[in-house]
Formats: C-alpha cells, sequence, structure tokens
C-alpha cells in the first residue's frame, strides 16, 4: 500500500502535468483541486523539487513546474522519491537491499524469491508507466 504522501504527490504531478508546459502553478491551486492540504502538499512538493522533478519560481506568477516532459518522468521514480523502496521486503529491493536478520541463506528463502517475483511484476508496469500515462486517463 502507498503512503498518502505518494498519492498525493502523485496527483499533484498528474495535475501539473495537465497544466501548460513551464507555467508555474500556485501550490493552493494544486491544494484546492485535488483535495490535499496546502502544509502537506508544501512539503511533497519540496522533496519532488530537491529530487529534479519539479521546479518552483517565487513571486508574482510564480509556483510548482515540472522540469521534464510528463513522457520522460517514471512512475516507479516518483514512488522511490517519496516512497522509497519498491520491494516489499528490504532483501529483494534493487536500490536498498538490506539483508533480513532472520534469513540463513535467501538463495533458499521461498519468501525471497515470491517477493522477488512481485518486485519484477510491479516493476514491469510501475517502468513502463509515465507520469503521461498516468495523466491522460483522468
Amino acid at each position: 500500500m502507498i503512503s498518502k504522501k505518494t498519492k498525493y504527490g502523485l496527483k499533484a504531478l498528474s495535475y501539473l502535468a495537465k497544466q501548460e508546459k513551464n507555467i508555474p502553478v500556485l501550490i493552493s491551486d494544486i491544494s484546492t483541486s485535488e483535495n490535499i492540504s496546502k502544509k502537506f502538499l508544501e512539503s511533497i512538493l519540496l522533496t519532488l523539487k530537491k529530487s529534479g522533478i519539479l521546479s518552483s519560481k517565487k513571486g508574482k506568477g510564480g509556483g510548482y513546474y515540472l522540469l521534464k516532459k510528463p513522457k520522460e518522468i517514471k512512475i516507479s521514480t516518483i514512488i522511490r522519491i517519496l516512497e522509497g523502496p519498491i520491494a516489499m521486503l528490504p532483501c529483494v529491493s534493487l536500490n536498498y537491499y538490506e539483508r533480513c536478520d532472520d534469513c540463513v541463506d535467501e538463495k533458499k528463502c521461498s519468501l525471497n524469491r515470491l517477493m522477488a517475483d512481485v518486485r519484477d511484476s510491479t516493476l514491469r508496469i510501475l517502468e513502463n508507466k509515465t507520469l503521461e500515462d498516468f495523466h491522460c486517463g483522468s
């Protein structure tokens, strides 16, 4: 299950993807349109800005805008930025691997193999979907 942070981040990015390219959008506009707390949204957008997905402009006519075209932003990238690992267990994570404390042999672990399959199936979808795919359906 994804967190509200990730859900709201995806909703906000979808909203921004529908706007004219590089035209800054006020946080309050996104907040109102997507029914997201403005304070929570500020934190999410700042994280996405620090990660290079968004930029912002201050002052009159300011706000947030996408740095890349929606078709260049993978959903898997957004989820990793906001949520962390896509894998359900740390021992099968590609980017955040950690050995499980209770595991004697990962190669013989049936749970490891199952969760690796789940990760691979999930990644096949998320790596092949972009923000453009995501926002076009709404």
